[in-house]
């Protein structure tokens, strides 16, 4: 087994929440993990990316190199498109459709839109309305997380222990949320 995943959004989205959680899964499922991260100005609305490696076998390196990532995961499109040269040309992309537009010369959303259609492997939907519908807009990441689990090798259990596991501390009440968000975009995904 091995899956190299690129999380891409902006600053307070929980793409690092993401990282931490599939980390916490790969652990209890004895996987090698690697993870590099990038958020310099991410307080601000600045770009946030994380390379999150697992294996089976031992990993050499945090860094996943140019059109190797197996699966692009972002809460923004212009972010997944941003790092789309990461990925394999069997990888997947999936991305919230929902904007954030943090600069002023922010590209028209549905030139977004139409890029990541040209894709062949996409899912994209909005993680936000999800989000919503099934426990609070606070929980779009997890949602993010959900659509995203059909494609990485961990099963949703191992995930929702690590949901578990990074939440807890929070509340009982905090951990349902978040998980209610997982299997909702989850289940979303796999309808699509």
């Amino acid at each position: 087994m091995k899956s190299d995943i690129i999380l891409a959004g902006v600053g307070g989205q929980g793409i690092l929440s993401i990282a931490t959680i599939l980390g916490a899964a790969a652990l209890r499922d004895n996987l090698h993990l690697k993870q590099a991260e990038v958020h310099g100005m991410s307080q601000r609305g600045g770009d946030v990316m994380s390379c999150l490696r697992l294996s089976s076998d031992p990993i050499a390196s945090d860094i996943i190199p140019t059109g190797k990532a197996d699966l692009i995961v972002a809460l923004e499109p212009m972010e997944a498109l941003r790092h789309i040269s990461w990925l394999s040309p069997q990888g997947r992309v999936v991305t919230s459709t929902v904007p954030f537009v943090n600069i002023p010369d922010y590209p028209d959303q549905q030139q977004i839109l139409d890029a990541l259609a040209e894709l062949p492997n996409v899912t994209a939907f909005d993680m936000d309305e999800v989000a919503k519908e099934s426990a609070t807009l606070r929980a779009s990441n997890m949602v993010l997380l959900g659509a995203a689990s059909p494609y990485i090798d961990l099963s949703p259990e191992k995930i929702e222990a690590g949901i578990a596991a990074v939440f807890s501390p929070k509340g009982e009440k905090m951990v349902e949320t978040n998980i209610a968000a997982f299997r909702a975009g989850r289940a979303k995904a796999l309808s699509l």
